[in-house]
């Protein structure tokens, strides 16, 4: 049944979801009669090349999702308790999470009209609120080193990567990508041009969570263009063990390998991604064309334009009417810095997000979205606009 026809029937339009449409079933049945289905086997192996081709970096390292690649990745880099690390407030909290996981410190950063982190404001903060001797920057309220910075690439736009590459240098900070939206986002044009997200900080992090551009059920993977980094990764995601054959364990590790039946979904699914990145460009473009409002992606990237955010002027209302038309939709997250448990941490001047967090609905999206579901879809928003 095609979405037109759902539409007809009043069944609903996901919002993203998954498209399974190539050697996934072969794969996967290859993997299973491999006997090799837990965290080794030949799929492993073959989707972090394919990734790491993909994207350009050294390498790739599978996991169990993009979360515990985040956590992987502070571990690798050494991040302790009491370090601190500037987060932005515009993400799933599942960016944020893993610096409570190694004991660190968040503190939340506005985005710009990208959706990303905000790198004036950046800027702003360790010229205002931070003192510098040259080699460590510290916290003037806190008096705690900032070792860090996680930049969300959020619906597949990129973060101001330039400015926040210059400003980690100067002040001898760590990047980690969260590009678990960004697959597939490069640049075009400037001095990153050809770099992917994900592949111009220490690490890069990407989901494969089911409504992500290629899934694996659930999965990520960590990118990097240092082999001791990403040695570290492997090491750790495996229960850090020592000696494999007498189970010698000198550092605790966590189980966060990916299985082989996920990397065998996951390489048929990187088969496809250019075809993917194609479709959602066009659909992007079909919902503009209708005369559907939607938050811009940066002219110097190719986006792989994960996410369709319609900027509404009554968010709770129109995203009720589509939901009683059977539309699935989705608001903005809750920003972090206003979450219960992370009211209590740092935050600068939040501005910019509040003002998106009021207006955005996220619209349906997926890869397999036809033309006329969007046709439709952008009349029940405009008479919406109209009664």
């Amino acid at each position: 049944m095609s979405n037109n026809d759902e539409i007809k029937s009043h069944a609903k339009v996901d919002l993203c979801a998954p498209n399974l449409k190539g050697n996934e079933l072969r794969y996967v049945s290859d993997a299973i009669k491999s006997g090799w289905v837990s965290g080794a086997g030949e799929y492993v192996s073959r989707f972090e090349k394919a990734i790491s081709d993909y994207v350009g970096a050294q390498d790739a390292v599978a996991c169990q999702s993009g979360t515990a690649g985040l956590h992987l990745s502070l571990i690798a880099l050494g991040l302790q308790a009491n370090d601190e690390i500037i987060v932005p407030t515009v993400t799933f909290v599942a960016a944020v999470n893993p610096v409570r996981y190694v004991g660190a410190y968040p503190i939340f950063m506005d985005c710009d009209d990208s959706l990303c982190m905000n790198a004036e404001k950046l800027e702003d903060f360790f010229n205002e609120k931070c003192v510098f001797d040259g080699e460590i920057l510290k916290n003037k309220l806190t008096n705690r080193r900032i070792k860090l910075i996680i930049v969300v690439h959020v619906f597949g736009n990129m973060g101001n990567m330039c400015k926040i590459l210059r400003l980690a240098e100067f002040y001898k900070l760590k990047v980690i990508e969260d590009a678990t939206e960004a697959l597939g986002t490069y640049y075009k044009s400037g001095l990153l041009k050809g770099k992917y997200a994900g592949t111009m900080g220490d690490i890069g992090v990407f989901s494969f969570n089911a409504n992500k551009i290629i899934t694996t059920g659930g999965g990520g993977a960590v990118v990097s263009h240092e082999k001791k980094i990403l040695d570290k990764v492997r090491f750790f995601s495996t229960q850090a063990k020592n000696d494999s054959f007498y189970f010698i364990h000198n550092e605790i590790g966590f189980n966060y390998r990916m299985s082989n039946v996920q990397a065998a979904i996951g390489l048929a699914q990187i088969e496809q991604i250019e075809e993917f990145v194609k479709i959602k460009n066009k659909n992007y473009n079909s919902y503009k064309k209708h005369g559907i409002n939607l938050l811009p992606f940066d002219e110097k990237i190719r986006s792989n334009k994960w996410f369709y955010a319609h900027l509404a002027q009554k968010k709770e209302e129109l995203m009720k009417h589509l939901m009683k038309n059977n539309i699935e939709v989705r608001p903005l997250w809750m920003l972090v810095h206003l979450q219960k448990c992370y009211k209590c941490f740092q935050s600068y001047k939040i501005e910019k997000a509040n003002y998106f967090l009021k207006r955005i609905v996220n619209l349906p999206c997926g890869s397999g979205l036809s033309e006329s579901s969007i046709v439709k879809i952008a009349e029940i928003i405009k008479n919406f606009y109209d009664f």
